[in-house]
């Protein structure tokens, strides 16, 4: 192993924090087509070496720092920081035994995408950058419209973004399959001809129910479906996205935590869009989602995490958006400096600044902090 004494891993510390989910500026659950949840988890990776701290994160519970602590720390301590590949794979290797895929995949997430930024940092150059700087901006879509929300807030919300210059939104759907085609119209309404409708549904729906309601959206203008089955079921979206009427979709892949998960949604003919969560897979990960992607021709969709992914989808030629995702959003204005401008439907990450940019807020941070660790 090369080992630059300059350049080597020295310390890891972990913030893990958790933040009740809000409509209205009220605590309340949301839902999506298949679960609700009342909170969100927000797991921070600060990784210094050579005099610089790189930072990442992934949204996880706090389980996550355990996995870090016990299994990825000890694997990748004195490594050099600039060979990312080196160390993402130490990290894989690491938590064989234990499972890679779920919550074991976000703490390598949160370190790998630490260790890019500090990559960047060493190399005096933003992360964009860094990673290949194909774009200066990247479209952004809004995401919201909760299976939960009243037809008064799912207008309120789609149409406010609608009216802010995103060119699409995205409403989840799914939970209660008899009202969704009513909810598409109500969001069709809220927003206009001009502005492109997906829909989500998490996997919530069986692989008829998809396609009958599929037609019924295609009348309504939808033009991307996300998971109408579940993204396990690979051979109910092939079967979906053959059968699937014009102009409409199908992404998946926001649950690819390993390399493996992306071939298998590509080379099997799954979807129109592959996702990518670099929370979730890494930036390494993400990077062979792109190879992936354009290597079979697909477009690649950032999903969740618009902090971050401002400055990673717009590395790649081959992306096409980043979903600004209501939660996250909410939950990085609250816990990060550093943000990327959103302008005339697009994200735009700072250049002028190396790595990505974002720096945890500490003191805001800290009455939600639910666990933290430090490496000695």
């Amino acid at each position: 192993m090369r080992s630059d004494p300059d350049a080597r891993l020295t310390s890891l510390a972990v913030d893990a924090v958790s933040v009740a989910t809000t409509t209205g500026g009220r605590e309340r659950p949301e839902s999506d087509g298949t679960i609700a949840w009342s909170s969100t988890g927000l797991v921070v990776v600060r990784l210094s070496g050579g005099g610089e701290t790189g930072m990442g994160y992934t949204h996880a519970p706090a389980a996550t720092l355990g996995i870090i602590r016990e299994l990825l720390w000890p694997a990748v301590a004195g490594m050099d920081a600039r060979d990312t590949d080196r160390v993402y794979w130490a990290m894989a290797r690491a938590v064989r035994n234990a499972g890679w895929r779920g919550v074991a995949a976000g703490a390598i997430a949160a370190v790998d995408i630490a260790a890019h930024d500090l990559a960047s940092k060493l190399a005096g150059v933003s992360l964009t950058q860094y990673l290949g700087g194909a774009h200066d901006t990247v479209a952004a879509y809004g995401s919201g419209g909760f299976t939960d929300y009243t037809d008064e807030k799912l207008v309120e919300q789609l149409g406010s973004w609608a009216e802010h210059g995103l060119r699409a939104v995205k409403m989840k759907v799914g939970s209660h399959p008899d009202d969704d085609l009513l909810r598409v119209r109500v969001a069709r309404s809220a927003i206009g001809d001009d502005v492109e409708l997906f829909v989500d549904a998490n996997g919530a729906y069986e692989r008829k129910q998809a396609l009958g309601l599929a037609s019924a959206f295609a009348l309504e203008g939808v033009t991307w479906f996300e998971e109408p089955v579940s993204s396990d079921d690979r051979a109910g979206l092939r079967l979906i996205r053959d059968r699937m009427p014009a102009p409409i979709r199908v992404a998946a892949g926001e649950y690819g935590y390993t390399p493996a998960d992306f071939r298998d949604l590509v080379a099997g003919g799954c979807v129109d869009v592959l996702q990518a969560d670099a929370t979730r897979c890494g930036i390494t990960g993400f990077r062979t989602a792109a190879a992936l992607a354009a290597a079979f021709d697909l477009p690649l969709s950032a999903h969740t995490a618009p902090a971050l992914h401002a400055s990673v989808a717009a590395a790649f030629d081959v992306a096409i958006n980043v979903e600004y995702f209501h939660d996250h959003a909410r939950i990085a204005s609250a816990f990060f400096d550093g943000l990327p401008a959103l302008r005339n439907g697009e994200l735009v990450p700072d250049r002028s600044v190396p790595g990505h940019g974002l720096t945890l807020k500490e003191a805001d941070a800290e009455p939600y902090r639910t666990a933290q660790w430090k490496s000695e």
